[in-house]
């Protein structure tokens, strides 16, 4: 019998492929005017779930983080075992395709957060706006990635639902992201969440379908997210089937989480007709989860899903959320 079970992201094979080229700010990415926040089609505030959290906490939450609990953090691919997924079809509304901004007041702390781990070069540069993802749930310290998109408020992170919240269950505790993270360097700092932003479909169902989730950063020495690392460009409601560039950290076996990886590929529906999520070839593990998705190749392009799941039974595939009205509507809801 085929094993048919949503399972963390897991590596079968040898596909992977190095980052080439990457800038440490994609250049390509144009200045824009700052988007409006305007409600998807159909779609209204009851689907969407959300966590406000204080100042206060979030320093709790960056001073929480020693680099000895950094280490020591949990792959999240054991959180979406078990998941279930919705096969109707996702609400689509208008194709919307907001630009990326550039940096533009970058200050470079040159941090090292991992203690005995010195700075040295790698050959996998970093990209400025993608980086780690750490919090807290049910008592244990978990690991993912996320990236930092264009926005109103210059402080929005995407990632996976399961990276956010259990799913049906609680939200996070302790959230942090760390961009352009790179063997214990964390040239930008620690941004703590202020905000943590879903869609009911996942905080209340834990449907695969839908695991996506946006976190509202605090600022770093008075600057914004966007303004020191850049944010990408997101769509929604695009054509199935499109060429997707996914970027992420995996941390189990054979990777180590101390780099950025990436692989890409043509989307194809779900084998199973579980969910509506894409799959593409992809060996990254754990610690991946809720990497970006670009269309096309680069990380330069419109983020349009991020890295969800993967079937026991179905060799070299990561699967990522079709980003629909739904998960348009949380991201308007959490840039403003």
């Amino acid at each position: 019998m085929q094993d048919r079970s949503f399972i963390g992201i897991k590596s079968t094979g040898k596909l992977r492929r190095k980052l080439a080229g990457a800038a440490v700010l994609a250049g390509a990415m144009a200045l824009c005017t700052t988007p409006m926040a305007v409600a998807a089609p159909g779609v209204d505030n009851q689907d969407i779930n959300s966590k406000k959290i204080s100042q206060s906490v979030g320093q709790d939450a960056i001073e929480y983080w020693t680099p000895e609990r950094m280490e020591g953090a949990k792959s999240a691919d054991s959180l979406i075992a078990g998941k279930t997924g919705s096969a109707s079809n996702v609400a689509a509304g208008k194709p919307a395709k907001i630009k990326g901004e550039s940096a533009s007041r970058s200050v470079s702390s040159g941090k090292q957060i991992l203690k005995g781990k010195p700075a040295k070069p790698t050959s996998e540069p970093t990209v400025s706006h993608i980086g780690k993802v750490f919090f807290t749930l049910g008592g244990a310290d978990y690991v993912c990635s996320g990236n930092a998109v264009v926005s109103a408020n210059e402080s929005t992170v995407s990632t996976a639902g399961h990276c956010v919240n259990e799913g049906p269950g609680a939200f996070a505790t302790k959230w942090v992201f760390v961009p352009a993270y790179d063997n214990g360097n964390a040239p930008y700092g620690t941004f703590a969440a202020t905000e943590l932003v879903a869609p009911t479909e996942w905080t209340s169902g834990g449907d695969i379908t839908y695991d996506t989730a946006f976190a509202v950063v605090s600022d770093q020495s008075g600057i914004s997210l966007t303004d020191q690392v850049g944010g990408s460009g997101v769509a929604f409601n695009q054509p199935r089937g499109e060429f997707y560039t996914a970027f992420g950290y995996p941390a189990a076996s054979p990777f180590n989480g101390q780099n950025l990886e990436s692989c890409s590929g043509s989307a194809s529906d779900d084998p199973y007709g579980q969910s509506m999520s894409q799959g593409i070839s992809c060996d990254m593990t754990g610690g991946s989860s809720g990497g970006p998705w670009f269309l096309g190749t680069g990380s330069d392009g419109f983020q349009n899903s991020v890295n969800s799941f993967g079937y026991g039974s179905v060799r070299n595939t990561m699967f990522g959320p079709y980003w629909g009205s739904v998960i348009e509507q949380a991201y308007q809801e959490a840039q403003n």
